[in-house]
């Protein structure tokens, strides 16, 4: 998993037939301090996720295809939560 920035949608008019209703973001993967880190990639939406909220995404097939309620579904990224806040203790 990793903590990303959402920056965009795409829109779609042709989808696979197992994420036809599935949103698609733009978000930017960040360090823990809120940096950009890497470039940005498409994940599917699962949380009702928008441009400037902060997310939490996996990026292995398996949990990504689990977050949108389908199997063997063509995704390798799914938002799975919308970040409140990070709290680094220690």
């Amino acid at each position: 998993m990793i903590i990303a920035e959402v920056v965009g949608n795409i829109v779609s008019t042709v989808k696979n037939s197992k994420i036809e209703s599935s949103k698609l973001l733009i978000v930017q993967p960040l360090t823990i301090d809120g940096k950009a880190k890497g470039e940005p990639l498409v994940a599917v939406d699962s949380v009702n996720a928008g441009p400037g909220d902060r997310v939490i995404v996996v990026l292995e097939g398996r949990a990504a295809s689990k977050a949108i309620n389908t199997t063997l579904a063509p995704v390798e990224a799914a938002c799975v939560g919308v970040v409140d806040e990070i709290q680094i203790t220690g």
